[in-house]
C-alpha cells in the first residue's frame, strides 16, 4: 500500500489535527475547570493509527483536554480523578450496520446455529415448541443449511413436532425464512400463492410449497407475522442496549428494512433514558415519508439521529440469490436475482438523494456492486457535486478493477469482518476459488484509500466488535482449516481495524464532528478494556473484556 493511500484512508474521514492539539485544551474550553480526569492510561484517540495519549479531561459530556500535562492545569479542587491503572482506553465503537430491532428480539429465542444436522435442527424446534403456549409464535432461527451439507430444511421436517405453534425460523443471513404448515395456513399461503418479485418462493417436484421463502417472498412473509406491541418492541431493544454496551459498542447505524428501530429509539429517546446513540436508517422507498419528517423536526440530536436510506439490490451468497456476471457453481441455473428492480432503484435513488438524503445500498455480487457503482455514477452526474457520503454495504464479491471505484467516486465501503471467516467455510463451493480473490477485500479497499468502515449485521453476526477485529486481522475461518488466513492478502493491520470501528464509522454515518475520537470537542463516548487491543495476539482479541463502557462522560456499562 503507497504511503498516500493509506493516509487518505486515516485522515479523509475527518480533518487533520494541527500539530500538538492532543496536549491543548480546545480553544473554545480554554480556562474552563474540568470536571473529571481519567489519567495513567494506555489512550488510543482514534486520530489516527498509533495516536496515543495518557489523559483526558472532561467538562460536561465532552472532552476538552488530552494529556497529563493539560489535564492537570485545567483541573481545581472540584475536579474528580481517575485513575486508569495503566488500562486501555478506545473510543466508543460504532457498528455500522445492524438489524437492531431484529437483533435485540433474537435475544431469548431458540438458537439453530449449532444445528448441524437435520435431526439437531428438529430437536430444537420440538423442543421449543414444547415450552411454548399452543399458538404462540415460535420466532428466532439463525440455521446454517451449509453447515450440513447445503439441503434446505422443509416444513415436512417438523409438522410433527408443531402441530400446535406456528414456527418461522429464518437462515442466518437473513435472506431466507421456512415456516411449517400451521405457519402457513395461519398466514394463508398455500400452492397458489403467487411468485414474489424480487423473491423466490421454494416449492417441491410437484408444486407444493416447502415452506422456504427467499429474499423478498421472505419479507412478504413476515410483514404477515402479528407485530409485537410498542412497549414489546422497546422492551426488546432495551435488552439489545445493554448487550451492545456490555461489548463496547456505543453507536449503531441501523441499516433499516423497516421503521421499527426508527420508531423504538425515537420513543425512548422520548422516555428519557436512553444510554445509547443511534443514526436510525428507514426503508429507501419511504423516502418521501423521511423527508418530510426532517423538514418537520430536523434530523434528531446526539441520541437519536436520521437521514438516511436503505434499500436491498440482490440477495445473499448463502441463498444463492447474490447477483453474479457468472453462474454458481453448485447451481449453475441461476446467477441471482435483484430484489429491487434496477431501474426503479435508480429512480428512488435519484430522487432521495436529491433530497439531501444519505443512501445505503446492499450489493453483494460482483454484477450487483458493479451495477450500484454505476447508479451512484449517474446520481452524482445528474444531481451534481455534493457530500452525499453514498455507501455500499457488504460490497462482498468486487471485480478487481471495481475496488478503485469506491476511492473514485466517494463512495463508502460499509463491511463486515465477521462475514469473512464464516462465509469461508463454504463459498468456494458456490463460485470457486478465483471470484473469491477478491471477496471481503478489505484490505484491497484501505490500500486504494477508500473509506471503509466495520460492522457486524447483528444478528447475522454477534454484535461484538472483537469478533470483527480478529476476523479482520487474522482471517481464520469459523471451522479452523485456514490457520494462517482465509486469502490472507486481506489481513488488516489491527489499527486500521480499529480506525475502520470508530474514526471511519463515525464518518459513514455523519457523525465525526461529535464521535469516532477521543480529541477536545468530541462527545467522551469510550470503553476501557482489560487489555490492549493493539499490541496483544490477535488471536487473543476476542478474549478481552470490558471493564466499563461510557457514554458522554457517564458510565453506563460496568
Amino acid at each position: 500500500m503507497t504511503a498516500l493511500n493509506r493516509r487518505n484512508f486515516i485522515t479523509r474521514t475527518a480533518g487533520a489535527a494541527a500539530a500538538g492539539l492532543f496536549y491543548r485544551q480546545a480553544a473554545w474550553a480554554r480556562g474552563v475547570p474540568v470536571d473529571t480526569i481519567y489519567t495513567n492510561g494506555r489512550i488510543w484517540t482514534g486520530e489516527g493509527r498509533e495516536i496515543f495519549t495518557d489523559a483526558i479531561g472532561l467538562v460536561g459530556s465532552r472532552v476538552v483536554a488530552l494529556g497529563a500535562e493539560a489535564t492537570r492545569s485545567l483541573a481545581d479542587k472540584r475536579t474528580r480523578v481517575v485513575d486508569l491503572g495503566g488500562a486501555f482506553v478506545t473510543p466508543g465503537f460504532t457498528d455500522c450496520h445492524v438489524h437492531f430491532t431484529m437483533g435485540s428480539a433474537t435475544i431469548g429465542q431458540p438458537s439453530l446455529r449449532e444445528a448441524h444436522n437435520r435431526e439437531a435442527f428438529v430437536k430444537v424446534i420440538a423442543d421449543a415448541a414444547k415450552a411454548m403456549p399452543a399458538g404462540e409464535w415460535l420466532l428466532g432461527g439463525n440455521w446454517d443449511n451449509d453447515s450440513w451439507g447445503g439441503e434446505l430444511p422443509s416444513r415436512d421436517w417438523f409438522d410433527t413436532v408443531s402441530q400446535q405453534t406456528p414456527v418461522a425460523v429464518v437462515r442466518y443471513d437473513l435472506h431466507m425464512i421456512v415456516l411449517n404448515s400451521l405457519a402457513l395456513r395461519m398466514l394463508n399461503l398455500g400452492e397458489d400463492t403467487p411468485d414474489v418479485a424480487g423473491g423466490v418462493i421454494v416449492r417441491d417436484g410437484k408444486g407444493r410449497l416447502t415452506g422456504v421463502f427467499k429474499d423478498a417472498a421472505k419479507d412478504m412473509v413476515i410483514e404477515r407475522i402479528p407485530r409485537p406491541t410498542d412497549a414489546q418492541i422497546d422492551a426488546t431493544n432495551r435488552r439489545g442496549i445493554q448487550l451492545a454496551l456490555s461489548k463496547g459498542v456505543t453507536q449503531v447505524h441501523e441499516t433499516g428494512i423497516d421503521w421499527n428501530t426508527f420508531e423504538s429509539a425515537r420513543r425512548i429517546r422520548v422516555s428519557g433514558n436512553l444510554p445509547f446513540r443511534f443514526y436510525a436508517m428507514t426503508p429507501l422507498k419511504d423516502w418521501q415519508k423521511l423527508d418530510a419528517i426532517i423538514k418537520a423536526e430536523g434530523r434528531g440530536d446526539e441520541f437519536v439521529r436520521w437521514g438516511g436510506c436503505k434499500v436491498v439490490f440482490d440477495g445473499s451468497l448463502g441463498s444463492r440469490t447474490a447477483l453474479f456476471y457468472e453462474p454458481y457453481l453448485d447451481d449453475p441455473k441461476t446467477r441471482g436475482i435483484t430484489v429491487t428492480d434496477p431501474d426503479e432503484m435508480r429512480s428512488l435513488m435519484l430522487a432521495a438523494d436529491a433530497a439531501g438524503l444519505q443512501i445505503a445500498t446492499h450489493a453483494i455480487g460482483d454484477r450487483a456492486n458493479d451495477m450500484v457503482l454505476d447508479f451512484w455514477a449517474e446520481v452524482a452526474r445528474v444531481n451534481g457535486p455534493r457530500d452525499r457520503r453514498g455507501r455500499i454495504e457488504h460490497a462482498q464479491h468486487l471485480n478487481p478493477a471495481s475496488i478503485g471505484r469506491f476511492a473514485e467516486q466517494g463512495v463508502i465501503a460499509s463491511v463486515q469482518p465477521f462475514h469473512a471467516v464464516d462465509d469461508g467455510r463454504w463459498a468456494v463451493r458456490r463460485i470457486g476459488p478465483e471470484r473469491l480473490k477478491t471477496t471481503y477485500a478489505f484490505e484491497s479497499l484501505i490500500r486504494s484509500g477508500a473509506h471503509v468502515s466495520f460492522g457486524s449485521d447483528w444478528p447475522v453476526a454477534p454484535i461484538d466488535p472483537l469478533t470483527g477485529l480478529k476476523a479482520a486481522v487474522l482471517r481464520q475461518t469459523l471451522d479452523g482449516a485456514n490457520p494462517n488466513g482465509w486469502y490472507p492478502e486481506q489481513k488488516v493491520e489491527i489499527h486500521d481495524a480499529l480506525l475502520a470501528y470508530t474514526r471511519g464509522a463515525a464518518f459513514a454515518g455523519r457523525s465525526e464532528a461529535d464521535t469516532g475520537t477521543l480529541s477536545p470537542g468530541r462527545l467522551a463516548d469510550f470503553v476501557i478494556w482489560d487489555r490492549d487491543l493493539a499490541a496483544i495476539d490477535p488471536a487473543d482479541l476476542d478474549k478481552a473484556k470490558v471493564v466499563s463502557t461510557h457514554l458522554g462522560g457517564t458510565k453506563v456499562y460496568g
